[in-house]
Order: C-alpha cells, then sequence, then structure tokens
C-alpha cells in the first residue's frame, strides 16, 4: 500500500521532517480541516486524536494526495534540509476483499508489487521480496496462507508489509489495529516499534485507543478540524481542551479515560 513518488535508497528512510502547513480541505460547501499547522520528525511516531468527524482520515487521505486541499506539505531530507518526493507507506484500517478467494499472501504481494494480475507474473520473480517483506514485520510463516484464513492482527502485519515495500519516508496507520484482540494488538505495535528503530521511519497515527496512544507515542495531536493541541502525551492528556473535546474528567496515569468515550473515525 504505497503512494511512491521515489525509491528511497539506504537503512534510513532519509527523510528529516515533514511540515504540514496552512492545510485546509472541504467537502462541498463545509470545511473538513482548515488551517492545519505540525511537524513530525523522523524517528518518532505522532499520534493523531480526536472527535468523530474531526478530520483525522482526511489528515492522511490529504498526505497521499486522495483529496484536493489547500496549503502545503514539505517533505526535507536528512542532508541540509532540501525538499524531496517521498515514498508515503499506508496501513488502512481494513481491506476489503472476498475471504472466500483462494488467494493467498503470496498472491497479495505478487498483484501489488507487479501491478498484475497474480497468475500474469513467473511465481519467483516476487516471492523473494515477499519473504524478506514479511519477515521484517515477524509474519514470513504467513507467505502461502490463505488470506480468508488470516486473523486481523495477521492481515493487518502482512499490509504493513506491504506498506514497506519499499521503505518509506513516511509510514501512515489509519487506525490499523481496530478489532484486532489484545495478543494482535501488542505484537503489530511491537513490530512498529522495530520498524522506527531499525530505519528511523516517520510514522503518523490515526487511533481513539488512548492507552496504545500514551505507551507508544512520541508526540498527541488533538484534531478537531484544526489542531487544537499537541506536545507529548503527558502533556496532551492533562490538557484542558482534550478532557473538553471528549467529555471527560481526567485520565488515569496509563493514557485510559476516567469517564466518557474514546474519539473514533475522522
Amino acid at each position: 500500500m504505497h503512494k511512491s513518488h521515489a525509491k528511497c535508497d539506504g537503512k534510513c528512510c532519509n527523510l528529516c521532517c515533514t511540515r504540514i502547513e496552512n492545510l485546509g480541505v472541504t467537502r462541498g460547501q463545509a470545511s473538513v480541516l482548515e488551517n492545519v499547522n505540525m511537524h513530525i520528525h523522523c524517528g518518532e511516531l505522532t499520534a493523531i486524536i480526536g472527535p468523530n468527524g474531526g478530520g483525522k482520515s482526511t489528515l492522511l487521505k490529504a498526505l497521499l494526495g486522495e483529496v484536493p486541499y489547500t496549503g502545503e506539505f514539505k517533505f526535507l531530507d536528512a542532508k541540509g534540509g532540501r525538499s524531496i518526493e517521498p515514498v508515503i507507506g499506508y496501513v488502512p484500517q481494513h481491506l476489503d476483499f472476498d475471504a472466500g478467494i483462494p488467494a493467498s499472501v503470496s498472491d497479495l504481494f505478487t498483484a501489488c508489487l507487479s501491478g498484475k494480475p497474480a497468475w500474469l507474473v513467473r511465481p519467483g520473480s516476487i516471492r523473494k521480496r515477499a519473504v524478506e517483506g514479511l519477515m521484517k514485520v515477524n509474519a514470513g510463516h504467513l507467505l502461502d496462507r490463505r488470506l480468508g484464513a488470516l486473523s486481523g492482527g495477521e492481515l493487518q502485519r502482512v499490509l504493513l508489509a506491504l506498506a514497506l515495500d519499499p521503505v518509506p519516508n513516511l509510514l501512515l496507520l489509519d487506525e490499523p489495529v481496530s478489532g484486532i484482540d489484545q495478543g494482535g494488538l501488542e505484537l503489530f505495535y511491537n513490530t512498529v516499534a522495530e520498524l522506527r528503530h531499525n530505519y528511523d521511519l516517520s510514522i503518523i497515527l490515526v487511533s481513539h485507543d488512548f492507552d496504545l496512544v500514551y505507551r507508544h507515542a512520541d508526540r498527541v495531536v488533538l484534531l478537531n478540524k484544526t489542531v487544537i493541541t499537541s506536545g507529548t502525551p503527558q502533556q496532551v492528556f492533562s490538557d484542558e481542551n482534550t478532557l473538553k473535546c471528549f467529555g471527560i474528567t481526567g485520565f488515569f496515569a496509563d493514557g485510559g479515560m476516567r469517564s466518557g468515550t474514546e474519539g473514533g473515525n475522522g
């Protein structure tokens, strides 16, 4: 799952920072995002939280070029701050497919990496890349598994492996563990943490799971059409604006809410 603009050579992602300046998105006559300004550093996981309809997923779609927008994205490299055309990896919340089809994980890799139906590609030409990609996310054993037989957590790790071929400058995760059991959830985020360390990746995560955000994010942005507040998890989760946004009285030390409901898709 890629928005590929250029190849990324070497082990490091080569992206120093991503600057989002005065971003605006409208849908019809309605403003979805307005005057959004953010600074995403390499090697950091920035979590986007916010209420339903706050524009979280729309922000990712704008980064992927899937919706018209005003404002500017600046992608600066690690060598002198020059502008680059980034490779963007993307892991969606769900993959819509017919679970009854006999396609395997290997077939999915073949189709995605070649841009052709799996049966038109020589079996060995992409299999090595698929194995290497799955090994990065501790999922090499899934190569020949039927897609419909995968658990939610297994499928998300497969999609993560696809998003990492080639290694992106920027990785976007749109509620990637929604509906996944606790074991699969922890494995996914531990894998992401390992990848971030190994490749110095810039990662933007949209999530409504405050406990996970508190434990895994370096920075948190509260988004409700515009940036309401941002900072470390400790700063954002103790900010009066955050408490007011979600209608709660406070958070426990691990980021869990004392009352109220969490935000969802935006």
